[in-house]
């Protein structure tokens, strides 16, 4: 019984996606804008940031991942290719996680679920730029998520000069 009633205390957590769209997109093909002679073998640069806040709705929370996509030429990082940077937003209703555990959640969880998406918006951008489909690797959030712990961590340990 005590299993029963430790069950009913959690409350179960509840997550929906109202909404996902593209806020705010540019890509530049410069390859195609100054020419490149010679072999291009394209080396990629993959930078995201994260970031979510509280809307005015009651457990409503908006959740952005941005990229800034670089592609240069192998050997020859001064001979740009194309530039992509997008800002993919998602707006959830979410209910049940505890307060300490939402921070996390909004930055893992929801980014997980976008994912899939973006990786598409991602890949038909470069493909209609112009170049071969850029398929994304899976972003390990949780991974990103710790990075940005030990960063804020380290920076409010370092000494003010």
């Amino acid at each position: 019984m005590a299993e029963n009633g430790a069950a009913a205390e959690q409350p179960q957590v509840k997550l929906n996606v109202i909404n996902q769209f593209i806020r705010d997109l540019s890509f530049e093909n410069i390859l195609a804008q100054k020419g490149v002679d010679g072999e291009v073998t394209p080396d990629v640069n993959v930078q995201v940031n994260l970031d979510a806040k509280k809307r005015q709705v009651e457990n409503q929370y908006e959740v952005a991942i941005k990229l800034n996509i670089t592609s240069t030429n192998k050997g020859d990082e001064n001979t740009k290719l194309f530039l992509l940077e997008v800002d993919y937003v998602g707006l959830f209703n979410i209910e049940g996680v505890a307060e300490d555990q939402l921070h996390p959640f909004l930055l893992i969880e929801c980014p997980r679920l976008l994912f899939p998406f973006l990786r598409r918006v991602v890949s038909d951008i470069t493909r209609d730029g112009g170049f071969p489909p850029l398929n994304l690797e899976t972003i390990d959030f949780l991974a990103l998520y710790r990075q940005e712990l030990q960063r804020r961590q380290t920076e409010s340990q370092a000494p003010v000069a």
